[in-house]
């Protein structure tokens, strides 16, 4: 059974009459890859803070393994951390790097000798210890960084952002190399970033924020296939979000038109949101669908299309690997468990129609994001 390390209970956090965290609770266990997800300004770089000890809540505790740490400062907490930039030492080498906090807690030479070793090996920079950090790419930079966090043996690692300033195909190797370093180290991480692939790729445990409010906790797979809002089901992949009624168990009507599906428990008669994902979604004939609409955009993404279909003036995403042409007609098909059901919240109406969408805007917002994040440090 897992065993819980640290607690954060009630945490309320204000900062010049804004509210940054609203009373937020959550457990994070030993040797759990967590990861706290959403966008800029949502509360999570805070959380993380808090936990470091390089910020304190206005109100709430933090416990670590079973003790309360508010007061205590961050040299003195089991915890280390990496940031986005790698605040590298540029006129020591990567021995001397790595081996600094070492060297600060009085360790004799020869164990240090052998756990920088030991540890630039674990980044796959064994050899690297006589070379300048000027010599190194952004990539190994990171790892030099993560090596000098892990050289110390913190109980745990906490990594704000710490892929944001890679390219695209770096922070995939990364992506699986700091999964692979979680797993081979035993160590908790908790993790910072917007980026809902490195999230799923990497997560034991998601936890999404909004507004400073936890919205959903749970595994990759559970947040993915079970969303418990709109804001939820359409920051964790695209989603078609339409407005739906729960005629009874196993029954939702959309567009005036009767699904089956395998949610059950709602009211009846609820007003609710429903969730199709667009990978779940089947193009037929247009005398075959169970709905009916026009293709209104076509986006070819190597593996499959992006196609956008116009419903009744509400706009669909659809993935496939089958053309249909700008200006076609085309019939949908669904399966009961490609429909998820959501109660109304908040976030109704606000998301899963893809009348302005264009690939385009994906890689716009990646740039802000990482732009924003930069800005917050």
């Amino acid at each position: 059974m897992a065993k819980e390390l640290i607690r954060l209970s009630d945490l309320f956090m204000q900062f010049d009459g804004d509210t940054i965290l609203d009373h937020i609770n959550l457990y994070i266990n030993d040797q759990e890859f967590l990861t706290l997800l959403g966008p800029s300004g949502c509360g999570k770089t805070t959380t993380l803070r808090i936990i470091g000890g390089f910020q304190t809540p206005t109100s709430g505790d933090v416990f670590f393994d079973g003790q309360r740490i508010n007061d205590v400062p961050p040299h003195k907490r089991k915890i280390n951390t990496v940031f986005q930039k790698y605040a590298l030492f540029t006129h020591m080498n990567i021995f001397d790097n790595v081996a600094f906090g070492l060297r600060i807690a009085k360790v004799p030479e020869s164990e240090i000798k052998r756990r920088v070793e030991e540890a630039l090996s674990l980044v796959n920079l064994g050899g690297y210890g006589r070379r300048s950090v000027h010599s190194l790419s952004g990539g190994q930079q990171q790892r030099v960084a993560i090596a000098r966090a892990i050289v110390n043996r913190p109980q745990v690692l906490l990594l704000d952002e710490p892929l944001g300033a890679l390219d695209l195909k770096l922070r995939k190797d990364m992506q699986i190399e700091l999964k692979r370093i979680q797993q081979q180290v035993g160590i908790t991480f908790i993790y910072v970033t917007h980026d809902q692939e490195e999230a799923l790729t990497m997560s034991d445990t998601i936890v999404v924020m909004d507004k400073g409010n936890i919205q959903q906790i749970g595994s990759p797979t559970d947040i993915y296939n079970e969303p418990k809002n709109a804001f939820v089901a359409d920051f964790i992949g695209e989603s078609n979000i339409i407005d739906g009624v729960m005629l009874s168990d196993g029954v939702v009507q959309m567009y005036d038109r009767k699904f089956p599906c395998v949610d059950k428990g709602f009211a009846h008669n609820e007003a609710v949101d429903v969730v199709i994902r667009p990978e779940d979604i089947d193009i037929v004939p247009e005398s075959e669908g169970q709905i009916t609409g026009t293709v209104t955009e076509v986006t070819f993404k190597g593996v499959h299309y992006d196609i956008i279909v116009d419903f009744n003036g509400f706009k669909w995403l659809i993935q496939t690997t089958d053309l249909s042409p700008v200006g076609s007609r085309i019939g949908v098909k669904i399966d009961p468990d490609g429909f998820h059901i959501m109660k109304k919240s908040a976030y109704s109406g606000l998301y899963g129609d893809y009348s302005s969408y264009s690939s385009e805007y994906d890689e716009l917002n990646d740039e802000r994001a990482d732009q924003e994040a930069e800005d917050e440090e």
